[in-house]
């Protein structure tokens, strides 16, 4: 429907987001060849499986269609002896490549939303490795300030980030939670919140609709671990969305 409706530099734009789906696919390729693959990426099968096999020949990847950041995922993913033990660290890093990627985008929304979920991957990825006592700069990812700030200053109490990201005491609150059900409930909560913060005077336009996917992929992912009660967030967003929606005047 987006496809159909949105004009051609506001698809582009949106188009970003769904290279989620396609992150999804290169993890599960790389997996298993064989895999079955999610329809809504961007991708091919045959083109992401020709670019491991490039990049693991070494060979230039001349195809625009595909990100920067997979090359790099898939040689540090071929670098490893037995990268299939990684378990979420994977998924964690090809996250934050595509954040790190995302944070380019000519959107004050869009670039806004995909560094504040690299920050939070950085910082909880930071006060776990601490934790367990692990080399902290080896699990942060990209290279904005926040990211440099911890690799700087991995031995300081607040990583030398507390005066220059505002929600830091609240990543680490988060971070407390021992239950880690509730916590990721609250991460998300966290996020849906800045998208409702971010969106309170933009109206059908494309940041309207990029904030609209996000929530719905938040809900996808907790609707498949409680239909319950992702079918009562959903409900709610659908009532906002039909009785709370206020239109600037002479709209």
């Amino acid at each position: 429907m987006l496809r159909d409706e949105l004009k051609p530099a506001d698809m582009m734009l949106i188009n970003k987001y769904f290279l989620n789906k396609d992150n999804d696919n290169l993890l599960n390729l790389l997996q298993n060849k064989d895999a079955v693959i999610k329809v809504e990426g961007k991708l091919l099968r045959e083109e992401i499986l020709n670019t491991v096999t490039k990049v693991r020949e070494d060979l230039p990847i001349n195809d625009k269609k595909i990100p920067p950041y997979f090359e790099e995922y898939i040689r540090r993913w071929l670098s490893y002896d037995n990268p299939h033990e990684g378990g979420r660290i994977w998924e964690d890093m090809l996250a934050s490549l595509y954040m790190d990627y995302g944070m380019e985008v000519k959107n004050r929304l869009m670039s806004g939303w995909f560094e504040l979920n690299l920050n939070i991957g950085n910082v909880l990825a930071a006060i776990y490795a601490r934790k367990y006592d692990l080399q902290i700069a080896k699990y942060i990812v990209g290279n904005n300030s926040v990211a440099k700030l911890i690799r700087e200053n991995s031995k300081s109490r607040d990583f030398g980030i507390s005066q220059e990201l505002e929600y830091f005491d609240t990543l680490l609150r988060i971070a407390e939670e021992p239950d880690i059900y509730d916590r990721e409930k609250k991460i998300d909560k966290f996020r849906w919140d800045w998208l409702e913060e971010n969106t309170v005077f933009d109206y059908f336009n494309v940041e309207y609709i990029f904030a609209y996917l996000c929530k719905l992929q938040i809900l996808e992912r907790w609707v498949s671990l409680n239909a319950e009660e992702g079918e009562k967030v959903f409900r709610k967003l659908i009532n906002d969305l039909k009785n709370e929606t206020k239109l600037p005047e002479g709209f």
